[in-house]
């Protein structure tokens, strides 16, 4: 009987004065953009910011690891396609609540940060670097010498990133209250938030956001990039002693 009891509790709406009674395309616009925000895109940034340098990689000896950019380009480019299908299945306005306002002017907003993000991700220059120059490409690319058009990309890239995931928890908020979605709607999500805030808090604290220069291009002073400062908040870079950043990540 209390099973039951919390059963149907889970799955009354939000607020049990309106229906919780969607069409097919609002609901799949809700799910698309749940995936893309909630899920997708958040993955992407961690791994871009907390495993540049991988589990048992003996860095610096070892630089350039590949996982974290497929998975970070993976997860992007799939919550960019989750976000148009989620948009093309919806066009209309819903309604002129404060709520639905707040929803439509914010989700434009994220709609729009998303397409900088790949606009600026295409645009970013050139790579460059011993590595890239030992495979006869170009050495001094716009990366390693971190000109300034790099360096506008990464200020532009991290800013707007989280501050369109920011939005997003807003515009995902206000569509589950637009939409009247049941409890164990707003449970899941909001549990899944409080993961990923503790997941950020836990890596940051253990120094893992590392600057992505120094996980590339290796540590040595006289590189171009080694000689500026790291490009965000909380963003380190590693001791210089080998065998403690083997420890570390071993």
């Amino acid at each position: 009987m209390m099973f039951e009891a919390v059963y149907d509790w889970l799955w009354l709406p939000i607020d049990t004065s309106r229906p919780h009674d969607v069409s097919f395309e609002v609901a799949w616009h809700g799910r698309l953009m749940v995936l893309a925000w909630s899920f997708l895109f958040p993955v992407g940034i961690l791994s871009a910011r907390f495993f540049k340098i991988w589990f048992g990689q003996k860095w610096p000896l070892e630089t350039d690891s590949q996982i974290w950019w497929r998975t970070h380009l993976t997860t992007q480019y799939l919550g960019g396609i989750a976000v148009v299908l989620a948009m093309y299945l919806i066009w209309r306005p819903w309604g002129e609540t404060v709520a639905a306002n707040v929803h439509r002017v914010l989700g434009w907003v994220v709609v729009f940060s998303c397409l900088m993000q790949f606009i600026a991700g295409w645009l970013r220059g050139t790579h460059g670097g011993p590595q890239r120059a030992a495979m006869g490409e170009e050495f001094e690319g716009d990366h390693y010498l971190m000109t300034p058009r790099r360096r506008v990309f990464e200020y532009m890239h991290k800013i707007v990133g989280y501050m369109a995931l920011l939005a997003a928890v807003l515009v995902t908020l206000t569509g589950l209250w637009i939409s009247n979605g049941p409890r164990w709607m707003w449970i899941v999500i909001i549990a899944w938030w409080v993961v990923l805030a503790v997941l950020f808090t836990l890596l940051q604290k253990r120094g893992w956001a590392i600057d992505t220069y120094q996980a590339i291009f290796g540590p040595d002073p006289s590189m171009p990039g080694n000689q500026r400062r790291p490009i965000g908040i909380g963003i380190r870079r590693p001791n210089m002693d080998l065998r403690d950043e083997q420890g570390r990540l071993s």
